[in-house]
């Protein structure tokens, strides 16, 4: 990294987290004008088309192609984006509500954390554990509102959810255990590349792929692509190079809160005390799991 982005890492998580974020906003705005799948499918390509010629440039003379990270970098790119966005966008849109399925992301950090720990000898604190579960607890007050809504959901919009929600923490741990020495934006290009063959077969497979061409829907994509897979993916892979795996996942705990706060403005949605307290809360988990451990002063024991 340069010595810039150096100086500008401490302000990477807060930027991620607000990029992160607007992915649910986008897709609220997008999502009446196409299928899920063809959707991602749609936004993936994209991405790598942006992202391909970046990355054929950065391989240019540089002997022969690093197959093997770039196989394990479209492997986690496969699992972070595609299933993960996948399982998630197929359950709510068979019926899945939508605080059920901020719920089950919410699973994410932990799973992340439990995963890294068995996988990859990641060393999880008494105050990382403690951070993780008062986070959780955080995005349970946030989305509570939600939770009323009487839908009905069994197995068949849950498990996509959980299966979703399995992928993204086994990717975020597959990406920092074996995708090294490759050059983030060549990474992120792989990526694409493995995230839109779930994305293309499913949507061949289940959908119309029929697209309705609105201005919202052309907005909407190129935010998702420009600011989320491109800006927000690139950041969440310097996090990920540059930090413990468990204390970047724990990211995600924020982004109910700051999504609500973003459908406030944007949709007028109401934000109650209990989601104000959960805000706090959530923020309070996030700062006790990514707390850097005091260091002893000189003399100490």
């Amino acid at each position: 990294m340069t010595g810039l982005a150096n100086r500008l890492l401490p302000l990477f998580p807060v930027l991620f987290v607000l990029l992160w974020s607007t992915g649910f906003v986008g897709a609220r705005y997008a999502m009446p004008h196409a299928e899920p799948f063809t959707f991602l499918a749609l936004r993936f390509a994209l991405a790598l088309l942006v992202l391909l010629p970046v990355a054929l440039v950065l391989l240019r003379g540089k002997g022969p192609l690093p197959l093997r990270p770039l196989a394990h970098s479209a492997f986690a790119g496969c699992l972070i984006h595609g299933v993960y966005l996948g399982g998630v966008f197929y359950a709510v849109r068979h019926g899945l509500p939508a605080g059920i399925a901020a719920l089950v992301a919410g699973l994410q950090p932990f799973l992340t954390a439990l995963i890294a720990w068995v996988a990859i000898g990641e060393r999880l604190t008494r105050r990382h554990a403690l951070g993780l579960a008062i986070g959780l607890g955080g995005v349970a007050l946030v989305v509570a509102p939600k939770l009323g809504t009487g839908a009905a959901f069994g197995a068949q919009t849950l498990l996509p959810a959980l299966f979703g929600v399995v992928a993204i923490a086994l990717g975020t741990v597959w990406q920092k255990r074996f995708v090294t020495g490759l050059d983030l934006r060549v990474g992120a290009a792989a990526q694409y590349a493995g995230a839109f063959v779930p994305s293309i077969l499913m949507a061949l497979a289940s959908e119309t792929m029929r697209i309705d061409w609105t201005l919202e829907l052309v907005l909407s994509l190129l935010w998702l692509v420009l600011a989320l897979s491109i800006g927000a993916v690139m950041l969440l892979l310097v996090l990920i190079r540059n930090g413990s795996v468990s204390s970047v996942a724990s990211l995600f705990y924020l982004v109910p809160s700051v999504t609500a706060c973003m459908a406030f403005v944007l949709f007028g949605e109401q934000l109650t005390p209990i989601q104000l307290v959960g805000i706090a809360v959530a923020a309070a988990g996030v700062w006790l799991a990514t707390r850097a451990p005091r260091r002893h002063r000189a003399g100490e024991a």
